[in-house]
């Protein structure tokens, strides 16, 4: 129950913010170029990615919010599968490949900083989540 508490207190602010961006409001950097190198990362980037990108993480996000708050073994599975994406996309903030695709600032050190280990306590989270069911 905590655990779900806490996945959806994570998930659901971080999944409006990308449905702001798929709405072409750019926050909370107002330049889309700064904000691009801030959250998208990727060499030469100076636009954020489209609306349909932008919605579908966060309907994504906001589906794993909710669906932490059911029972079952689909549930559980679901739970699991989360708690491998964020554990994979936390370690990748600190992979060479990684860093290579992404090297524009502030996005690098802010993915090492916050983004990574964001990853990695909601991979946790959805590990105690799946396990105790």
């Amino acid at each position: 129950m905590l655990s779900s508490l806490l996945i959806t207190l994570i998930l659901l602010p971080v999944a409006a913010v990308h449905a702001l961006w798929g709405f072409g409001i750019w926050f909370p950097v107002r330049d889309e170029e700064r904000l691009a190198h801030a959250v998208v990362g990727a060499r030469n980037t100076d636009r954020m990615p489209g609306p349909i990108p932008c919605f579908l993480v966060a309907g994504v996000l906001t589906m794993m919010a909710i669906v932490v708050w059911g029972s079952g073994t689909v549930v559980g599975f679901i739970a699991w599968g989360g708690a491998v994406v964020f554990l994979v996309r936390g370690t990748m903030a600190y992979m060479r490949l990684w860093r290579r695709m992404t090297p524009e600032q502030p996005f690098a050190r802010l993915d090492q900083m916050y983004f990574g280990p964001l990853c990695f306590v909601l991979a946790v989270l959805f590990a105690t989540r799946g396990f105790f069911g």
